[in-house]
């Protein structure tokens, strides 16, 4: 067989369309058959334990070793193959190629979950009754034909059967119920987990919820250079919504003597410049743009540091945004401003139209509300021209304006959201006049508040 892959011609340039795909077909099919083939002789091997007698070594350690697979790898093909020679049918379904490797691992799950009682007659006829499916059925829905295989093979049992089998199954959930995310060193964090069926359903629920308000609005769809996310990437940035919910809403409980939160270091003047250098405790670094859309409302917590990075003092947090600023901005925007978005307040952001760290002040003239995808949206960005960025100001008469760039709106006419322009909305004025002492930019100017509403 080796010899034949060496002279296997890969050139298929002469073959028609139908003569291509049938190859592929007749390749997949010649794999599932080898599995069975490798299954049932690797069965063998591990059965008349030869690893054992000839290295001293279990089976599975000899694959790890030897051909280089993993311990889990080596484990799942060592199992596999005790399956097959225990349910004799469908390995001879495998290896005769009525039923591709998939569908044999899905089968074997089923099997596995029969009664232990059930007989050897019954336990042959759900073998036959699998095995004929796999001519019909891909290996997903297989998996889930364990209570028709039991109404088939023995119907007076079936009911109580599977009710025993869905008590298990919740058991083994919830005991093998797991979260673990994984850094990939890149740039990116793998999360894993298990959950019971219901209990994952409420997350799918809520994130599915999410995933559907994450769409871009009339105006942005102008704009060909704001992609449009994949439904995997909405499910992905709902997940990430739904922990940015709790913590402006401050659900979480307290951990390690504070609330919940990120710790972002980075160089003082470098805050004040160009942004880069800054990373998060664990080493993670950051672009210049995600500092800048954290700092945006965000704690500055002065540590200054001495010899081999020793802290000399630690300063006072200062809250850039403070509750009654919020509430300011809570009362004036109602919601994301930009135009079409129905992001409510809660779910939205406190953005320094002046960055922060460019001297932009803490002030509701400097702020406005814009919800996680807008806010990404309208950060300003230095590399790039700024009439060719959407960009935002606050109006004479004090209400947020979106400016789009020039290739949406030649001429850049600013956009409100249309809660500001509807005439039956009552009117409120608020006005912030600054404090008597200020502390330089990390200072907080919280105004006072005044509010008047007129039918």
């Amino acid at each position: 067989m080796a010899a034949l892959l060496d002279r296997l011609d890969y050139d298929m340039a002469l073959l028609t369309d139908r003569k291509q795909l049938k190859l592929v077909a007749d390749l997949l099919t010649v794999q599932s058959r080898l599995s069975g083939v490798v299954h049932t002789v690797l069965g063998q091997v591990d059965r008349a334990e030869a690893a054992m007698t000839a290295h001293g070594i279990p089976t599975t350690s000899w694959l790890a070793a030897e051909l280089h697979y993993t311990h889990g790898q080596a484990s799942a093909m060592v199992h596999h193959a005790a399956d097959l020679h225990r349910f004799t049918q469908l390995g001879d379904a495998l290896r005769d190629g009525r039923a591709n490797d998939r569908q044999a691992q899905a089968v074997t799950q089923v099997l596995k979950k029969l009664p232990a009682d059930l007989g050897v007659e019954a336990e042959a006829k759900a073998q036959v009754t699998m095995v004929g499916h796999c001519d019909q059925f891909d290996s997903h829905y297989l998996a889930g034909l364990s209570r028709h295989l039991l109404e088939v093979v023995a119907p007076e049992v079936a009911e109580e059967a599977e009710a025993k089998r869905q008590e298990r199954e919740l058991r083994d959930a919830q005991q093998a119920r797991h979260l673990n995310f994984s850094d990939d060193g890149h740039g990116s964090t793998t999360i894993k987990g298990s959950l019971p069926t219901a209990d994952a359903a409420l997350i799918k629920e809520q994130i599915e919820a999410l995933a559907q308000q994450m769409h871009r609005t009339a105006l942005e769809l102008r704009d060909p250079g704001v992609p449009q996310p994949s439904w995997p990437q909405r499910r992905a940035d709902a997940l990430v919504e739904l922990a940015r919910r709790i913590a402006i809403h401050r659900d979480a409980p307290r951990h390690g003597g504070d609330r919940p939160h990120l710790t972002i270091l980075i160089d003082y003047n470098d805050l004040l410049g160009d942004c880069h250098g800054a990373g998060l405790a664990d080493g993670t670094r950051l672009t210049a743009g995600q500092l800048r859309q954290f700092a945006c409302d965000a704690g500055v917590l002065p540590v200054i540091l001495g010899g081999p990075s020793g802290v000399l003092d630690v300063g006072r947090e200062h809250r850039l945004v403070t509750p009654d600023i919020r509430h300011a901005l809570h009362v004036r925007d109602r919601g994301c401003v930009f135009p079409g978005c129905d992001r409510p307040a809660a779910d939205c952001d406190a953005h320094h139209i002046v960055p922060w760290a460019r001297g932009g002040a803490t002030a509701l003239s400097n702020l406005c509300l814009l919800c996680k995808h807008h806010h990404n949206l309208l950060e300003p960005d230095r590399k790039r021209v700024p009439g060719l960025q959407w960009e935002i100001q606050i109006s004479p008469d004090g209400t947020p304006e979106v400016l789009p760039p020039r290739f949406v709106d030649r001429h850049r006419r600013p956009r409100r959201h249309q809660r500001y322009r509807s005439p039956e909305q009552s009117e409120i004025s608020i006005t912030a006049t600054e404090p008597p002492h200020t502390a330089g930019r990390a200072g907080m100017d919280v105004g006072r508040l005044s509010a008047s509403s007129e039918s």
